[in-house]
């Protein structure tokens, strides 16, 4: 199974870039904005459709047909590329930048064994400090390198001097992390708290899915009447409301209405942000350099959602722990430990506690909560920061150039390169 997971991780991230380089090469300007818009919407809400197609097989059918709707859907794909997407090809000069690869590897889950142990063992901890360090070293040996091979690179990093590439990436990168992060949050606050099914609480997460997917087709005409740069701003600053609400109301007792406006409004923020920001960095080079753009958004996005996934997952998991021992008094010592693991570990033991049962399961909840205060503020302040960088370095708010007449000054990355 972990080679079929891995082998599906392979052919994903040589199929996604491509989809996008696809559309900006054969749409025509005046369109090109839309099919962004769309392609936007069914990248950032199909993680949730998929995760609500999989918990309904699982109510009405066996979890193995949680691995037969992917080959249906594939085969569906291959056919329907088959016939619509034009065939391209080319051959590089240069050999792939195998120590490129690695080294980033390496820099990437540095950081993220950072964001995910630090919680568990300290920030401090001298392993925390090592993985710390390992991650920083290999970043700046990464860009060194780069910067080195030049035309032959794996990510020619002097393309992030072109000011609506960098903002377009770094905004991708943090939205998707917050959003990504987001999901982990919300899908244990539903079961473990409310206590609603895998399917109920796939449903739950619809409303923000919904109102990001619209959004995403709105936000090219949006951007079209006030610039890219305005509609990313405003668009960042809901998904920072969104998060400060759900940080600021978010109850046991309030339930899922507690956090269904800070929801909508990330929503209707992520919608509006992601767009524009893909667009920045696809106008920012000409058509013969699209696999570069639709490479470099990629990768920010996946980037961006490892990343989120462990400081948000972190931030909870290690508020939860940090209240709940107030909470545990009375209770039998091997059920407090056992609890102090987790809210899922917390309400399994309860029934073996007797008298305590009730006392615990509510002591988990509200810590449960006040982990996911941590993390939500701590979201809001990553967005904030964002916010700020978006104001003031966001793409010009000037219409999108023609990607064929446009003068790049050549910075020597391979197509090739970039499809990797």
């Amino acid at each position: 199974m972990i080679g079929a997971r891995a082998a599906a991780g392979i052919s994903a991230a040589m199929i996604m870039p491509i989809t996008l380089a696809v559309i900006t090469s054969t749409f025509p300007e005046e369109k090109r904005g839309k099919a962004i818009g769309v392609w936007t919407g069914v990248a950032g809400g199909g993680g949730i459709l998929g995760m609500f197609l999989s918990a309904l097989l699982l109510d009405v059918a066996d979890w193995r047909w949680l691995f037969v709707l992917p080959v249906v859907l594939a085969v569906v794909a291959l056919a329907m590329t088959l016939k619509t997407v034009p065939d391209s090809r080319e051959r590089s000069p240069h050999s792939f930048d195998t120590i490129g690869a690695l080294v980033s590897t390496i820099a990437v889950i540095g950081f993220i064994f950072v964001l995910h142990e630090g919680a568990e063992v300290g920030w401090s901890d001298p392993l925390t400090l090592v993985g710390l360090a390992v991650g920083v070293v290999a970043a700046i040996a990464f860009v060194v390198w780069e910067l080195h091979r030049g035309d032959a690179s794996l990510l020619d990093v002097r393309l992030f001097r072109e000011r609506g590439l960098a903002s377009g990436s770094i905004t991708l990168l943090v939205v998707f992390g917050v959003q990504a992060g987001i999901a982990v949050v919300l899908f244990p606050f539903f079961q473990a708290v409310l206590g609603w099914s895998g399917l109920l609480s796939t449903v739950a997460m619809m409303p923000m899915a919904v109102m990001m997917m619209v959004t995403s087709g709105l936000a090219p005409k949006m951007a079209t009447k006030i610039g890219a740069r305005s509609t990313m701003t405003v668009g960042v600053a809901l998904v920072t409301l969104g998060l400060v609400l759900m940080a600021l109301f978010v109850s046991v007792d309030g339930g899922y209405l507690s956090i269904l406006a800070g929801m909508l409004a990330m929503g209707i923020g992520m919608g509006l942000s992601m767009t524009p920001s893909t667009e920045a960095i696809t106008n920012s080079l000409p058509r013969a350099r699209q696999g570069v753009a639709s490479a470099l958004n990629d990768v920010t996005r996946e980037l961006g959602t490892a990343l989120g996934v462990a400081m948000l997952g972190a931030l909870l998991a290690g508020g939860y722990r940090s209240t709940i021992d107030g909470r545990l008094d009375g209770v039998p010592m091997g059920a407090a430990d056992t609890a102090r693991e987790g809210i899922a570990n917390a309400i399994e033991v309860a029934p073996t506690t007797g008298a305590h049962a009730q006392d615990l399961i509510h002591a988990a909840q509200q810590s449960f909560v006040d982990g996911w205060q941590q993390a939500m503020w701590a979201g809001a302040a990553v967005m904030a920061a964002l916010l700020a960088y978006v104001a003031l370095r966001g793409p010009k708010n000037t219409a999108p150039r023609q990607a064929d007449d446009a003068a790049v000054p050549e910075v020597g990355a391979a197509e090739n390169a970039a499809a990797r």
